[in-house]
């Protein structure tokens, strides 16, 4: 079974992958609660975090209930990503990420995120110096490549781990795709067929079904799967993996009743977590997905992402419940 560190793991882990405004403190809890076994929180800027910008320290926060937990950290500014490690510790998380993938032009154009892999000896240098200087394990989450030209993960990944990485998480498209086309993921198993290869491989990108989990794990050999996109709004789908590995058949899908309650924990949690406002904004991208399925909903969908006042929110909730608390969901 694999392990980050002292970290042990179980065999083939589930890993929430960092998203920006997605991977908060309450959507954690959740797919903590539905079977993930390691979270990680946003993204969040060594910039922000030495400026002691209100935003980047608040993504700080983590809970006992989240472990193992680790804080993803992006730059690429040396003193500036050495110093933000003496913060990130004193939230006292598991891990520590570095974010070499992000492929958004405004974090791309500072050379942050997946605008180093353009430059892979500042890449490995950067990940030796943070290995240097912390106790804490230190992991990466990349791509590919910057196009389908400089696709060189193989000896990246090798590099990476002789200066002391603990694990890697490789997205399967490199920067030039963004997210469009469908992610390869035979270039990441050759990582891990590489036999000089010692820590945990995991693959990102695509695994949308529980099958897709499957294949990851026994036609490419990964050591775990970080999903995405496919949690959003959907916090069970680490829970129908587990079932679909255990028993080779698809979980039920959560009832009506389990979706509206998700949904009301969330906003709650939202708002005690970034208050009113933001809670009721931040919250919005996940409804579409908790409620995906149903016919004639668009009604209910647009109280939900147009409301400014989370009364009107979890009004809209009990008007679901109320309509719709017999539907039936197939499965996904």
């Amino acid at each position: 079974m694999p392990k980050i560190a002292d970290i042990q793991l179980p065999d083939f882990p589930l890993l929430l992958a960092p998203m920006e405004d997605v991977s908060d403190p309450p959507f954690r809890a959740l797919c903590k609660e539905q079977g993930a076994d390691v979270v990680y929180t946003e993204f969040i800027s060594s910039e922000g975090l030495i400026r002691d910008a209100a935003k980047s320290v608040m993504k700080l926060d983590i809970y006992e209930r989240e472990r193992p937990v680790g804080i993803q950290i992006f730059g690429a500014n040396l003193d500036s990503m050495l110093q933000s490690i003496e913060i990130v510790e004193k939230s006292n998380p598991d891990i520590i990420d570095i974010n070499f993938g992000c492929p958004v032009k405004k974090v791309v154009s500072k050379g942050a995120g997946a605008g180093i892999l353009k430059d892979i000896d500042l890449m490995v240098s950067l990940t030796k110096a943070m290995v240097e200087r912390t106790h804490l394990p230190i992991t990466v989450k990349t791509r590919l490549g910057w196009d389908d030209t400089s696709i060189k993960i193989v000896e990246v990944a090798e590099r990476l781990q002789d200066v002391g990485c603990k694990a890697i998480a490789i997205h399967g498209r490199t920067r030039a795709q963004m997210y469009k086309g469908n992610a390869d993921w035979k270039p990441i198993a050759e990582v891990k067929n590489n036999q000089r290869m010692h820590i945990p491989v995991f693959g990102n990108g695509d695994i949308d079904t529980p099958e897709a989990a499957m294949r990851m794990r026994d036609e490419y050999g990964l050591d775990g799967a970080m999903i995405g996109r496919a949690s959003i709004g959907y916090p069970w789908f680490f829970r129908e993996v587990k079932h679909f590995f255990e028993t080779g058949t698809h979980a039920e899908p959560p009832t009506m009743e389990e979706r509206v309650e998700a949904a009301r924990r969330h906003l709650q949690m939202a708002i005690a977590w970034k208050g009113e406002k933001l809670g009721v904004f931040e919250t919005r991208r996940h409804y579409t997905n908790y409620f995906k399925g149903i016919p004639h909903f668009k009604e209910y969908r647009m109280k939900m992402v147009t409301s400014d006042e989370s009364a009107d929110v979890f009004a809209a909730f009990d008007e679901v419940m109320e309509r719709f608390g017999d539907f039936e969901f197939a499965e996904t």
